[in-house]
């Protein structure tokens, strides 16, 4: 039995909520590709998962939203030639994913005033930029 998937130090995913698919990968590994099942597919059913709690499920599944079939969020990865190496990929990018996605909402920006004299540069920036227009002309007015 594997460890269960640690997304932050609060919420782990045991083994027994993820769901594998593995099949033949089109990538590198010339004629093993043709009879190893490398490529792999893990789902995670955000909408029904007992590990997270009400407040953190709600927040996952409306940032989710656009990646969500049915409240299950399925990821592959097919990079790597062997498939340890491609389950631990999918896992880790799981993870990042929910890492994410359970984040606290950023504090809302505080309006600021420009400063009185980013003002005057700006202004200043702005006269010598005309000035230099100016000076390119045509004199034949």
């Amino acid at each position: 039995m594997s460890a269960p998937l640690r997304v932050t130090s609060r919420v782990e995913i045991p083994p027994g909520e993820l769901a594998w698919r593995f099949s033949r990968s089109s990538g590198p590994g010339g004629q093993g590709v043709n009879t190893t099942d490398s490529r792999v597919e893990l789902s995670f059913d955000v909408a029904r998962s007992p590990s997270l709690p009400p407040h953190l499920r709600a927040r996952a599944l409306e940032r989710l939203a656009d990646r969500l079939v049915d409240g299950v969020l399925t990821l592959s990865a097919s990079e790597h030639r062997s498939q340890l190496r491609n389950r631990d990929a999918a896992q880790q990018r799981l993870a990042s994913l929910l890492r994410d996605a359970l984040a606290p909402p950023a504090a809302p920006r505080r309006p600021t005033r420009p400063t009185l004299g980013s003002q005057r540069r700006r202004v200043e920036a702005k006269k010598q930029r005309g000035e230099t227009k100016r000076l390119r002309r045509s004199h034949d007015d």
